[in-house]
């Protein structure tokens, strides 16, 4: 819940995850690498004085979240490329996160899936308010794909965010019927609808090249730095050191790891998002840029 203390860690944070977002967008072109787009995104986070709240997400067409290049990934955005940029910044906890999907090369081929998935968006945030029913916002997101003639992926959700805990217990679902919950005024939500030409669900793909901890190891764990370090936000190899990657690897009991969502059908997938902070009148909209 939001005080007064911590709201202008929220927000400076938003701000740079807004940026972070907006940076990749404009550098998503042909022949970029995957893994200097990453990069740049994360670095840029942490120039502007916050830190990834997670890595970078670089899924591409039919991955619909959870892909972040590999040390070794060498792979080229191509023209026609339907890409998701999905980032996070966080100030000692104070976590935003935010999402946008470009075509690379700047085409039209995928305009209805970029167009269902903002006008989901400004739904969803639209219906924002203290007392909300979750549901309420769900068939907003939901309608809006649809008069796009595009479905919702069903089993993705937008998520309330609380300190050092990226989803933190309350679930936006993407269609509506499937959350009883109401929102409180002083909520940090990720509103973030996916949508998609294929069969509206997602599955699991191979590794994502992310993990997070379980549970802290101990302070007399070989992996007290680590967990210090990240806590329980995701993080990738990429980010540590060889020694320190030989050690996680050995206690890969202690990580959880994350899959990339593809989608289920083999369709195309385009997502937004935004973190608001619910108040009584309406939201806060801090990832706008």
């Amino acid at each position: 819940m939001a005080t007064a203390d911590d709201v202008e860690s929220w927000r400076r944070a938003a701000r740079i995850a807004a940026q972070a977002r907006d940076l990749g967008a404009r550098l998503a072109v042909p022949g970029m690498r995957r893994r200097e787009l990453a990069d740049r995104i994360e670095g840029f986070i942490r120039e502007q004085g916050a830190q990834p709240a997670f890595p970078a997400n670089l899924s591409r067409n039919v991955e619909a979240a959870h892909y972040t290049p590999s040390v070794d990934d060498d792979a080229l955005l191509e023209p026609g490329d339907l890409l998701k940029v999905d980032v996070g910044a966080h100030i000692e906890g104070a976590i935003a996160d935010t999402a946008i999907t470009v075509e690379v090369g700047g085409g039209h081929r995928h305009d209805r899936l970029r167009r269902a998935v903002d006008d989901a968006l400004a739904a969803g945030v639209a219906a924002v308010r203290d007392g909300v029913r979750v549901d309420t916002i769900s068939r907003a997101i939901e309608d809006a794909i649809h008069r796009q003639g595009l479905k919702p992926v069903r089993n993705l959700t937008g998520h309330t965010i609380r300190p050092y805990l990226l989803h933190a217990g309350k679930a936006i679902p993407n269609v509506s019927g499937g959350s009883g919950e109401t929102l409180e005024a002083g909520e940090y939500v990720a509103i973030e609808p996916f949508a998609t030409n294929g069969a509206g669900a997602i599955e699991d793909g191979a590794f994502g090249n992310i993990v997070r901890f379980r549970q802290d190891p101990g302070p007399d764990s070989p992996l007290a730095a680590s967990f210090a370090r990240f806590r329980t936000l995701p993080f990738t190899a990429r980010w540590v050191s060889p020694d320190e990657g030989a050690r996680l690897k050995a206690a890969r009991r202690m990580l959880q790891t994350y899959p990339v969502f593809v989608e289920s059908g083999g369709g195309l997938v385009a997502q937004a998002e935004h973190t608001v902070l619910v108040q009584s009148g309406g939201a806060e909209l801090l990832t706008l840029g």
